[in-house]
């Protein structure tokens, strides 16, 4: 699923045309409040268009008129709009307030629509400006100051797979159900910070307070490595200090820390594309050998020690978009190599487990399947070789996936379970409501198997599924339905 810096291609009902939901989030130096933020949406897209949106938020003395610019990069043009007075000189575009909405009182919003051309790349502006000041950043950027010191004595378990289960030392099951806690994916390589909000004790407490015992959380593997680009405040040292005290955070509460790879090196602009840049700033269809093996030796090397951590190598491959044929995406997906439709050379599954396990660290790792971890249906007959036999299976799954009803779950996930451990990574809505989740978790408990809800996140579930509006817990319409869910099983 795409979260806000993430792409989520959808047939549309009667058409030819694609629709893709990609919004850009609020992000800020960590603990600070930018002058103005501007959350930029592309709500549906088509062959040579596509409709977009902006939200404005003001964070400083009242406005009595505003004005928003911001540059396209793609060559994309603004042919109608709303709520707003949209113009377009070059690549800028203006949208000035209407004389009914000029007024924006200091944390108040504004929120305006366009419809726009485009062609061969729809990449989301970077810097947007009201009324001359730049939103969702600083003005002087800092370091992230220090959080208070993790507690002590951490009791999640060490893991490890027994037959389709996973089990602790005493060989008990333990189903993973929690959620995600996307930031750490996006907001370094966008220079503003490591993570989207705060991971002090007090956050995390919250998520244990759902009676959630697993937390993914997403990671980008330029950031890790502190490669050329990234800041060094929010890059190589710095980011690994950040996320190993967020891991020891989730493990004081009990919680299983699932370490993931999101957002890779490895530029590819054919089908389905998430963006045309080189760096990791959106969703690849496979990782890339330059890098991504480095960044698994060095996470298993960093946590080859903790065995209650998990790895999952790869958040969401779609090298089935690249190519017309199922096996040569399977074999991309096991082998990688030069993949049919993929320019760069491609790590494949198989390597990663490769990279992990020649560390020495024996942690369980999870490998999602193709059509954005949605289709496993070929999953045991190209499953990669561990060494160490701790290799569990992932599966995503959102009401407007394919494989999304009882019958195929039936059909293609329960043939799986039965061999390896099954773990939902993410599962979600986009409707701000729980229906479609409360079917998919009745039968994940039906089967006993493991579910994480995407996403521990404030941003508007109206456009991707947010389960919280507050980092107090105050769940959403549809986090609600999780955190509910979560108590019952264990009050």
């Amino acid at each position: 699923m795409r979260h806000p810096p993430r792409s989520v291609l959808l047939a549309a009902a009667g058409a030819v045309a694609l629709v893709t939901s990609v919004v850009v989030p609020v992000v800020s130096a960590q603990g600070a409040t930018p002058a103005c933020t501007v959350e930029y949406a592309v709500t549906s897209q088509w062959d040579n268009g596509f409709q977009g949106s902006v939200k404005i938020t003001n964070n400083q003395a009242a406005l009595g008129s505003w004005k928003l610019t911001f540059d396209f990069a793609g060559g994309q043009k603004v042919t109608q709009g709303w709520t707003a007075k949209w113009s377009q000189s070059g690549t800028t575009v203006t949208a000035a307030n209407e004389s009914w909405n000029g007024t924006l009182g200091a944390g108040a919003s504004v929120s305006a629509g366009f419809l726009a051309s485009w062609s061969g790349s729809n990449a989301a502006p970077a810097v947007f400006k009201l009324n001359g000041t730049t939103c969702n950043v600083d003005s002087e950027p800092t370091t992230p100051p220090p959080t208070t010191p993790p507690p002590s004595g951490g009791t999640a378990p060490a893991l490890h797979v027994s037959g389709n289960r996973l089990v602790d030392p005493g060989g008990s099951t333990r189903r993973l159900l929690g959620v995600n806690r996307s930031g750490g994916e996006f907001m370094c390589v966008q220079g503003y910070g490591i993570w989207d909000g705060p991971v002090d004790d007090a956050a995390v407490k919250a998520i244990a307070d759902w009676k959630a015992n697993a937390v993914r959380i997403p990671l980008n593997e330029e950031c890790w490595l502190g490669l050329a680009g990234i800041k060094p405040e929010y890059g190589g040292a710095n980011y690994i200090a950040a996320v190993k005290e967020l891991v020891s955070r989730v493990e004081a509460h009990g919680m299983t820390p699932i370490l993931e790879l999101h957002w890779s090196y490895g530029q590819y602009t054919g089908n389905s594309a998430g963006c045309s840049d080189v760096h990791a700033t959106c969703q690849k269809p496979m990782p890339d050998m330059q890098y991504s093996p480095s960044f698994w030796s060095s996470v298993a090397g960093t946590f080859k020690g903790d065995q209650a951590a998990v790895f999952d190598l790869f958040n969401e491959p779609y090298p089935d978009r690249a190519t017309s044929s199922a096996t040569d995406a399977w074999k991309c997906w096991r082998d990688g190599g030069s993949c049919p439709g993929i320019p760069y050379e491609v790590a494949g599954m198989q390597d990663l487990v490769d990279s992990i396990r020649s560390t020495g660290a024996k942690n369980v790792i999870m490998a999602g399947g193709l059509a954005y971890s949605n289709d496993l249906s070929q999953w045991t007959a190209y499953k990669p070789t561990d060494p160490a036999g701790n290799l569990a299976a992932a599966y995503h799954v959102y009401n407007f996936n394919t494989c999304s009803s009882e019958s195929c779950w039936n059909s293609t996930l329960a043939p799986v379970a039965a061999q390896v451990p099954l773990i939902a990574g993410e599962i979600g809505e986009n409707t701000c409501s729980h229906g479609f989740v409360d079917q998919v978790v009745k039968w994940f408990d039906d089967h006993s198997l493991s579910y994480l809800g995407w996403t521990w996140n404030t941003w508007d579930c109206s456009s991707g599924p947010s389960l919280i509006s507050a980092y107090d817990g105050t769940p959403t319409a549809y986090g609600a339905g999780l955190r509910d869910h979560l108590r019952a099983l264990n009050p």
